[in-house]
């Protein structure tokens, strides 16, 4: 792999795949000589880096509706929903959590 042509996002991804193959793995990159010194850990080889990358963020844009459902129950004040539902009953709670989970669907 060329580490002396990756943009920051592409090495933070390589990064994250060694650590995923190799989670003991300390190393150090030098992107001017294009070499990664391993401290610690086996080098994994570059087809199984490329190949976890790609696991990776298959995992990370599968998982895209779970961010977005979390962002909004983020927003809601469940705890006093929950507790007005009980004490009027209603089911205000149970309707906000429906519509978000209708709004972001597992796929």
């Amino acid at each position: 792999m060329n580490y002396s042509t990756m943009s920051f996002a592409e090495f933070k991804n390589f990064c994250a795949a060694v650590k995923s193959l190799e989670p003991n793995a300390k190393f150090s990159a030098d992107k001017e000589s294009n070499t990664l010194t391993w401290i610690t850990g086996t080098q994994p080889s570059d087809s199984a880096i490329t190949t976890e990358i790609a696991r990776l963020d298959a995992l990370y844009t599968n998982q895209a509706y779970a961010r977005a459902r979390k962002a909004k129950y983020d927003l809601l004040n469940q705890d006093e929903m929950r507790y007005d539902d009980v004490k009027n009953s209603t089911t205000t709670w149970v309707d906000a959590i429906d519509t978000i989970k209708a709004a972001h669907p597992k796929p």
